[in-house]
Protein backbone atom coordinates (compact mmCIF):
# COMPACT_ATOMS: atom_id res chain seq x y z
CA UNK A 1 0.00 0.00 0.00
CA UNK A 2 1.20 3.49 -0.83
CA UNK A 3 1.30 6.30 1.73
CA UNK A 4 -2.18 7.93 1.44
CA UNK A 5 -0.65 11.40 1.71
CA UNK A 6 1.27 10.74 -1.51
CA UNK A 7 -1.81 9.69 -3.50
CA UNK A 8 -4.06 12.04 -5.39
CA UNK A 9 -7.73 11.37 -5.97
CA UNK A 10 -6.99 11.86 -9.67
CA UNK A 11 -4.54 8.95 -9.62
CA UNK A 12 -7.21 6.70 -8.10
CA UNK A 13 -9.73 7.85 -10.70
CA UNK A 14 -7.29 7.02 -13.50
CA UNK A 15 -6.68 3.59 -11.95
CA UNK A 16 -10.47 2.98 -11.72
CA UNK A 17 -10.92 3.83 -15.39
CA UNK A 18 -8.07 1.51 -16.35
CA UNK A 19 -9.72 -1.32 -14.40
CA UNK A 20 -13.02 -0.79 -16.21
CA UNK A 21 -11.24 -0.59 -19.57
CA UNK A 22 -9.52 -3.88 -18.75
CA UNK A 23 -12.55 -5.75 -17.36
CA UNK A 24 -15.51 -4.03 -19.12
CA UNK A 25 -17.48 -4.18 -15.84
CA UNK A 26 -16.24 -3.78 -12.27
CA UNK A 27 -18.41 -4.16 -9.18
CA UNK A 28 -18.43 -1.42 -6.55
CA UNK A 29 -17.42 -3.84 -3.78
CA UNK A 30 -14.42 -4.97 -5.82
CA UNK A 31 -13.31 -1.40 -6.46
CA UNK A 32 -13.71 -0.49 -2.80
CA UNK A 33 -11.66 -3.52 -1.74
CA UNK A 34 -8.92 -2.79 -4.26
CA UNK A 35 -8.81 0.93 -3.43
CA UNK A 36 -8.43 0.09 0.27
CA UNK A 37 -5.74 -2.48 -0.50
CA UNK A 38 -3.78 -0.39 -2.99
CA UNK A 39 -4.28 3.17 -1.76
CA UNK A 40 -5.58 2.90 1.81
CA UNK A 41 -8.95 2.92 3.57
CA UNK A 42 -9.11 6.71 3.79
CA UNK A 43 -10.47 6.78 0.23
CA UNK A 44 -13.55 4.67 1.06
CA UNK A 45 -16.35 4.69 3.62
CA UNK A 46 -19.60 2.96 4.58
CA UNK A 47 -22.59 4.92 3.28
CA UNK A 48 -25.96 5.50 5.00
CA UNK A 49 -27.34 2.28 3.46
CA UNK A 50 -24.52 0.26 5.00
CA UNK A 51 -22.77 -0.31 1.67
CA UNK A 52 -19.07 0.10 1.07
CA UNK A 53 -18.53 3.20 -1.05
CA UNK A 54 -15.83 5.27 -2.72
CA UNK A 55 -15.16 8.71 -1.30
CA UNK A 56 -17.05 11.46 -3.13
CA UNK A 57 -14.00 13.44 -4.23
CA UNK A 58 -12.60 10.29 -5.86
CA UNK A 59 -15.92 9.74 -7.65
CA UNK A 60 -15.95 13.36 -8.82
CA UNK A 61 -12.47 12.96 -10.30
CA UNK A 62 -13.58 9.68 -11.87
CA UNK A 63 -16.69 11.27 -13.38
CA UNK A 64 -14.55 14.06 -14.86
CA UNK A 65 -12.47 11.57 -16.87
CA UNK A 66 -15.20 9.05 -17.72
CA UNK A 67 -18.44 10.99 -18.16
CA UNK A 68 -19.05 9.81 -21.73
CA UNK A 69 -17.45 6.37 -21.60
CA UNK A 70 -18.61 4.73 -18.34
CA UNK A 71 -22.03 4.20 -16.76
CA UNK A 72 -23.24 3.11 -13.34
CA UNK A 73 -25.40 -0.04 -13.35
CA UNK A 74 -27.70 0.54 -10.40
CA UNK A 75 -29.07 -3.00 -10.20
CA UNK A 76 -25.67 -4.67 -10.09
CA UNK A 77 -23.90 -1.82 -8.24
CA UNK A 78 -21.21 -1.89 -10.91
CA UNK A 79 -19.38 0.42 -13.26
CA UNK A 80 -19.20 -0.61 -16.90
CA UNK A 81 -18.32 0.70 -20.31
CA UNK A 82 -21.07 2.66 -22.03
CA UNK A 83 -22.89 0.71 -24.75
CA UNK A 84 -24.84 2.04 -27.75
CA UNK A 85 -28.15 0.88 -26.21
CA UNK A 86 -27.64 2.94 -23.03
CA UNK A 87 -29.95 5.80 -22.19
CA UNK A 88 -28.46 9.31 -21.83
CA UNK A 89 -27.02 10.00 -18.41
CA UNK A 90 -24.67 8.24 -16.05
CA UNK A 91 -27.02 5.84 -14.25
CA UNK A 92 -28.50 2.85 -16.05
CA UNK A 93 -30.94 0.22 -14.81
CA UNK A 94 -28.88 -2.66 -16.24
Amino acid sequence: MVNPEEISVSAIAVWMLAEIDREDIVYQDTLVYEIERRFGPSFTYVNDNGNSAIRRDVLTAFRNISETTVVWNRRDRAWRKREPRDEPGRQQLD
